[in-house]
């Protein structure tokens, strides 16, 4: 003899240390995928993010471009004006017209800004959902 002792298991004690095992698998893999979940989640929501800031950078450049060119007009008008009259006239209309330019924009950008929002907790939700 080698002076070992016979390492036995009985069968129920081997039969629920599988079941263990098998069930300690299965909740890693659902923790594994649903961490995965969420990394995806973050990686679209940054994603949707990077789109909209793109967006809103567009959106904001235009508009600097479009009030650039007021200002331009209004210059060439004021410098073109014959008297103090008339350049009181084209100040006017160009503050009027900038004031409601500014309304829109900020309008805009704040739907813009609201979408996004509400994109980015709609695919949160979605993400979150357990299926």
């Amino acid at each position: 003899m080698n002076g070992k002792l016979p390492y036995e298991v009985p069968t129920e004690m081997r039969e629920f240390a599988e079941k263990s095992v098998e069930q300690a698998r299965k909740a890693f893999d659902g923790f594994i995928g649903a961490a995965q979940k969420a990394v995806d989640t973050a990686q679209g929501s940054a994603e949707t993010a990077r789109v909209s800031a793109q967006d809103v950078t567009r959106k904001a450049m235009g508009y600097a471009e479009s009030n650039i060119a007021a200002a331009f007009d209004l210059a060439q008008k004021l410098v073109r004006a014959k008297d103090l009259t008339e350049v009181m006239r084209y100040q006017a209309d160009y503050l009027r017209a900038q004031m409601a330019a500014l309304q829109t924009q900020l309008k805009d950008m704040g739907s813009a800004a609201q979408e996004t929002a509400t994109k980015a907790a709609e695919d949160t939700v979605k993400a979150t959902r357990v299926k």
